[in-house]
């Protein structure tokens, strides 16, 4: 039987998740909203970065990973943060959330001046070591989150697909979404070979990711 290509990601053993239970017991934090290259904190630890389109459930899944229920916060309005954002997991790692991609009604510059900061991170951060790339199983990968794994491609920045939301869609549904999901992975080189799968609500995935981050290194 020939493998699934990009199959899910089994859970971790006990011992590999509570090495990531206990990175996020130790304490996670604000630290800045950064508009401007020159405002990145210094480069001193691993980082790793959460993309999506708007409305995907990134500042609920840092919020679900962190327990934290209000460490990250959704604007009312999708497409209105344009900061990349950087939270600090103890003294180890940094968590930066990127803007929402995707939504139409952004004023024009605002989008132009995001992605040139986007390309200008992504291309330069050294730290950097992987992006996680959200997208919601009610949908699978669309055309916008085929922009951001190319520009990702571009960047040398591997990444990995987390599939939110789980808990809002069974069966034929999902696996068909996850089915879209895999053909769009396969037109690109950095992305790494295993899906998570996640809902925030019901906790499913969460000690994966958190695994996975720790061994981030």
């Amino acid at each position: 039987m020939t493998a699934l290509p990009f199959p899910l990601a089994p859970e971790p053993d006990e011992a590999t998740a509570e090495v990531g239970r206990k990175l996020f017991a130790g304490g996670a934090e604000f630290l800045k909203g950064v508009v401007a290259m020159d405002g990145l904190p210094p480069a001193d630890r691993p980082e790793v970065c959460f993309a999506g389109r708007s409305n995907v459930g990134k500042s609920t899944l840092i919020n679900a990973l962190t327990g934290r229920r209000a460490l990250a916060r959704a604007s009312n309005t999708p497409g209105r943060t344009q900061e990349i954002n950087y939270f600090t997991l103890g003294e180890s790692h940094y968590l930066v959330d990127l803007p929402g991609y995707g939504y139409a009604e952004a004023p024009v510059d605002v989008v132009r001046k995001w992605q040139t900061l986007l390309r200008a991170y992504l291309s330069g951060r050294a730290t950097l070591r992987r992006a996680f790339v959200l997208i919601d199983a009610r949908h699978g990968a669309k055309e916008v989150d085929q922009e951001i794994m190319t520009l990702l491609d571009k960047s040398a920045v591997p990444f990995q697909v987390v599939v939110t939301k789980a808990d809002k869609v069974k069966g034929n549904d999902l696996e068909a979404a996850l089915t879209r999901t895999r053909a769009a992975l396969a037109k690109h080189p950095a992305a790494y070979p295993e899906l998570i799968l996640t809902s925030s609500e019901k906790g499913e995935g969460i000690a994966t990711l958190r695994a996975t981050i720790a061994a981030i290194g």
